[in-house]
């Protein structure tokens, strides 16, 4: 038997936090091919702690439902879920390039596959893109239009901005929009200054967040200028400074986004040819670039 469990942050504060956590799983779950699909979060039960003790599986995949390698994914979750022989080396990973290590919990007979996180898997790329289509309803959109990947960004971990830099890299190398920047919250280029970083008459703004909530929607809309409170909400797109913002939202509420938690999982050896298959077929995801 195989499990597959999303560990997600989760928020006592934001209701809508765990939301795409829910949507995701239970895309994978109706497309078969796990024996069980769970959630695990760090702010909200279910919890991490007891999730590995829940599974009647024996073959645990487990993803992490966040952006960037660095202390959640490297130290809180293999720590909650008691993975006693776990170490970051084994990702053997430069900070956007994590896998999957094996591991055999001392306290439960199960065989884990810890894998790397959803945010810095090459198929995220595509989701960006995606995103970038769902705002504008054109599936073609690109010429003319100018990409900012928006992160956190933090002085404290330079893996939050590597994973940033990494999609803003591969998508520039598509060649699809005019411009591509990456741009950031708390550290420079800043997102404020979104409209000064290109000359693109239309701009797609993605921020690369796993849900809406503070940051993406109250933060980002009022620093770029879309509104002066938003509470009143904004126009899509909304004109500032001379161009047309298209302001897309969290990137982890994209669809296509179930699609990458099975690419990673399947990385790790899971039996999911099929099942990510028909999810493709519900999500309309394609293979990745990296396939």
């Amino acid at each position: 038997m195989q499990a597959l469990v999303i560990v997600a942050h989760g928020s006592h504060l934001n209701p809508e936090s765990s939301t795409p956590t829910y949507t995701h799983a239970e895309t994978i779950r109706e497309a078969g091919g796990f024996d069980e699909v769970r959630e695990a979060f760090w702010k909200e039960e279910p919890s991490f702690r007891e999730t590995l003790r829940t599974l009647e599986s024996d073959e645990v995949f487990v993803v992490p439902l966040f952006i960037s390698e660095g202390y959640f994914t490297e130290e809180v979750i293999p720590r909650e879920l008691r993975l006693d022989d776990w170490d970051p080396d084994l990702w053997e990973s430069d900070g956007t390039s994590a896998s999957q290590a094996t591991l055999h919990p001392t306290d439960v007979d199960k065989t884990v596959h810890y894998c790397g996180p959803v945010g810095t898997h090459d198929a995220m790329s595509d989701v960006i893109v995606k995103r970038a289509q769902t705002v504008t309803g054109d599936d073609d959109v690109g010429e003319g239009f100018g990409l900012a990947v928006v992160g956190h960004g933090t002085e404290r971990n330079e893996n939050s901005a590597k994973a940033i830099e990494y999609h803003a890299d591969r998508i520039r190398d598509m060649a699809r929009f005019d411009e591509v920047h990456a741009l950031y919250m708390d550290e420079e280029p800043e997102v404020d200054d979104v409209t000064d970083f290109f000359d693109a008459p239309d701009i797609v703004v993605v921020p690369l967040f796993v849900a809406d909530g503070y940051h993406t929607q109250e933060d980002i809309p009022e620093d770029m200028g879309l509104t002066d409170d938003y509470r009143e909400g904004w126009e899509t797109p909304a004109e500032v400074d001379g161009h047309r913002i298209w302001y897309a939202g969290a990137v982890g509420t994209e669809a296509l986004m179930a699609d990458v938690i099975l690419e990673r999982a399947q990385e790790a050896g899971a039996s999911v040819d099929e099942t990510l298959a028909r999810v493709r077929e519900a999500t309309g995801g394609v293979p990745s670039m990296g396939d």
